[in-house]
C-alpha cells in the first residue's frame, strides 16, 4: 500500500473537515457527506483550481457574480491599496471615501430619477430594504395612506431568502415551508410562455398577462405599496425572459395607479443580458433599484438599493417625528467592498467590457440551436450571457423528468468530469459565463454542455 501524496492527504483533510462542520447553502447534506466533494483553492480567470491541480471553466461565474474573471489584477490591487489604508469603519455616524465616491458613480449608471443609494451586504437585502422602505413612504405620507400594506409579485419569482424576499418570491421548493412566517402577498402569473400558466400560445400570452395585471392594480391599487419583479428574464424561476414590451408596459401601469415599481436586478444588472443595467432595453425608470452580485465583479459581498428624492425626502424630519429608516448592518458601506465595486467599474470602461460582450452574444446565440438535436431539450432561453436549457423527458408534451431524476443535477456531474462547472435549476441547465470569456471557451462550454446533456440522457 502506497502512501498518498500531500496534496491527495490535503484534500482528503479539507474535505473531512468540512464534512465535519460545514453546513452548505442549498445542499442536501445527506448526500453530500456521502459524496466526495471538489475543494477549489484559487481562480485564474475563467477558470477555477481544485487542491489536486485540476482546473474548471466557471461556466455560471460563482454564482452569478464573477464579471471580468477572478482575481482580476485591477480590481485585487484596489482592494490591496484600500486594505492599507482603512479596512472597515461604520457608516452609522461616518462615511468613508468609498462609499461616497461609489455611491456617486452609482447614480451617474441609473436611471436620472435614482438620486439616493442604501448600501448592505447581498441581494436578498438590498430587495428586503426596497420593501422596507416603499411600506414606511406611505406612512409617512399621513393616515390617508395607511391602507397601503400589500405588494404584488409574480408566480416562481426569486428575490432572497429573508423573509420579506421570500415573502414576494415563489419558488415553492425553497420558500413553501416557511409560508406561516411570510406577509400575505399579492400573486400574478409571469408571462412563462413555455410553460403558459393560463394555457394560450404566443402571441397572445403577454396581452393576458398584462389584462390580469392591470386588473390587479385597477381594484387593488390603494392596497398596493409596489410591485417587485426582476427586469427582462426570470433568473433563479428558470432563465425565463419577458415577452418584449411587457416590462416598459408594467413600468406603465404602476405610474398611472400609484404604486412603487421596485426592480430586483441582483442577478441582470452589471452586463449580464449585454446592456449595463437590464432596465435599459426598454428605458424604465423604477422607484426602487436592487442591485448586487456584479457590483463588485465577484470578489467581496456589496449590494445596493438606490431610490428618488422624493422618496428620500418623506423620511426627512425632526428627530421625535421618528421618520428617520431604522435599518442597517454592520458592514454597510465597507470600504473595501466599495473600492472593489468603483475598480470593477473601471474595469469596464477600461477593457469596453460591454462593447467586446455583444458579439459573444451573437455567437452563444448561435452555438445554442444545436440543443435542438437533443430529443431531451425541451426549450432552449437566453437574453445577453443569461441562458438556460429546460431538460424534459417528452419534448412533444413538455411532460418534465420525474423529480428523483435530477436530470439536471446529473448533467452537472457530467460536465465536471469534462472541466465545466455548472449549476442547474431543477432541470434546467444555466449558463452564465463570466463577462471576459473568450469565443474558443465559449466554444467549450457549449460543446461540453451538449456532450453532457447527451450522456446523462443515455443514462436513462
Amino acid at each position: 500500500m502506497t502512501d498518498s501524496s500531500p496534496t491527495d492527504r490535503t484534500e482528503t483533510d479539507l474535505e473531512r473537515l468540512d464534512k465535519q462542520t460545514l453546513w452548505h447553502p442549498f445542499t442536501q447534506m445527506k448526500e453530500w457527506m456521502e459524496s466526495p466533494q471538489l475543494v477549489i483553492e484559487r481562480g485564474r480567470g475563467v477558470y477555477l483550481h481544485d487542491t489536486r491541480g485540476r482546473k474548471y471553466l466557471d461556466g455560471v461565474s460563482s454564482l452569478w457574480a464573477n464579471i471580468h474573471g477572478h482575481s482580476h489584477p485591477h480590481i485585487v490591487r484596489a482592494i490591496r491599496r484600500q486594505l492599507d489604508r482603512l479596512d472597515h469603519s461604520s457608516l452609522l455616524g461616518l462615511t468613508n471615501a468609498p462609499a461616497a465616491q461609489l455611491a456617486g458613480k452609482l447614480v451617474e449608471l441609473t436611471p436620472p430619477n435614482l438620486t439616493r443609494v442604501f448600501f448592505s451586504d447581498d441581494g436578498a437585502t438590498a430587495v428586503e430594504i426596497a420593501l422596507k422602505m416603499s411600506f414606511q413612504y406611505w406612512r409617512n405620507r399621513g393616515r390617508r395612506w395607511d391602507s397601503k400594506k400589500t405588494f404584488v409579485a409574480f408566480s416562481n419569482a426569486y428575490h432572497g431568502d429573508t423573509l420579506g424576499s421570500v415573502s414576494v418570491g415563489g419558488v415553492r421548493l425553497f420558500h413553501e415551508v416557511f409560508r406561516p412566517l411570510l406577509f400575505p402577498t399579492i400573486r400574478v402569473p409571469y408571462p412563462y410562455c413555455y410553460r403558459c400558466p393560463l394555457g394560450k400560445q404566443p402571441p397572445n400570452c403577454e396581452i393576458d398577462q398584462l389584462q390580469e395585471f392591470e386588473q390587479v392594480l385597477r381594484t387593488r391599487h390603494r392596497e398596493i405599496c409596489g410591485v417587485v419583479v426582476e427586469p427582462m428574464i426570470q433568473g433563479a424561476g428558470g432563465m425565463v425572459p419577458m415577452p418584449k414590451g411587457f416590462l416598459g408596459k408594467l413600468a406603465e401601469l404602476t405610474r398611472r395607479f400609484g404604486v412603487h415599481l421596485i426592480l430586483d436586478e441582483v442577478a441582470t444588472g452589471f452586463g449580464r443580458t449585454g446592456r449595463m443595467l437590464a432596465l435599459e432595453h426598454e428605458g424604465v425608470q423604477p422607484d426602487f433599484l436592487a442591485l448586487a452580485k456584479g457590483i463588485t465583479g465577484g470578489t467581496l459581498p456589496l449590494a445596493a438599493t438606490l431610490t428618488s428624492e422624493e422618496i428620500f425626502e418623506s423620511f426627512l424630519g425632526e428627530y421625535e417625528e421618528f421618520k428617520s429608516f431604522f435599518h442597517g448592518h454592520t458592514y454597510t458601506g465597507n470600504p473595501l467592498a466599495c473600492a472593489a465595486a468603483l475598480a470593477n467599474l473601471e474595469v469596464f470602461s477600461k477593457e469596453k467590457t460591454l462593447q467586446k460582450l455583444q458579439g459573444k452574444i451573437r455567437y452563444l446565440t448561435k452555438a445554442l440551436r444545436r440543443m435542438w438535436e437533443l430529443p431531451c431539450v425541451g426549450d432552449v432561453r437566453q437574453l445577453g450571457f443569461m441562458a438556460g436549457i429546460e431538460l424534459v423527458r417528452d419534448r412533444g408534451s413538455s411532460q418534465p423528468f420525474p423529480v428523483g431524476r435530477r436530470m439536471g443535477h446529473r448533467v452537472v456531474l457530467q460536465a465536471r468530469r469534462r472541466g465545466v462547472l455548472l449549476r442547474p435549476l431543477g432541470d434546467t441547465v444555466v449558463l452564465m459565463p463570466p463577462l471576459s470569456i473568450t469565443r474558443p471557451q465559449l466554444k467549450t462550454m457549449v460543446e461540453v454542455t451538449y456532450n453532457s446533456i447527451q450522456a446523462a440522457w443515455e443514462e436513462e
